[in-house]
């Protein structure tokens, strides 16, 4: 055999696991979580919402400024074509 596959096997091969390994998982697994963790979930939960709240209001700025434009380009159109006219008539 290849050397890098006893090194694979003797590195994977199976250990049975130390004494008192089951009950120390049993005893935190059954642990409240502490305070720390729920004050935090709460402080990453309201950063989100204030994040998302300024993606928000981006959002509808950015609509408020594509329909100002548009309300200007429509407005532009019938002052352009007055303007020519009054430029037809002084020249």
């Amino acid at each position: 055999m290849d050397w890098l596959e006893n090194e694979l096997r003797r590195a994977l091969a199976r250990e049975d696991p130390p004494d008192g390994f089951a009950e120390r998982v049993m005893a935190r697994s059954a642990r409240r979580p502490s305070g720390t963790r729920r004050w935090l979930a709460a402080a990453a939960m309201v950063v989100v919402a204030v994040g998302a709240a300024g993606a928000w209001r981006q959002h509808q700025g950015y609509e408020a400024k594509r329909e100002m434009m548009l309300a200007l380009q429509l407005a532009s159109a019938p002052i352009d074509r007055i303007q020519s006219e009054i430029r037809g008539i002084t020249q």
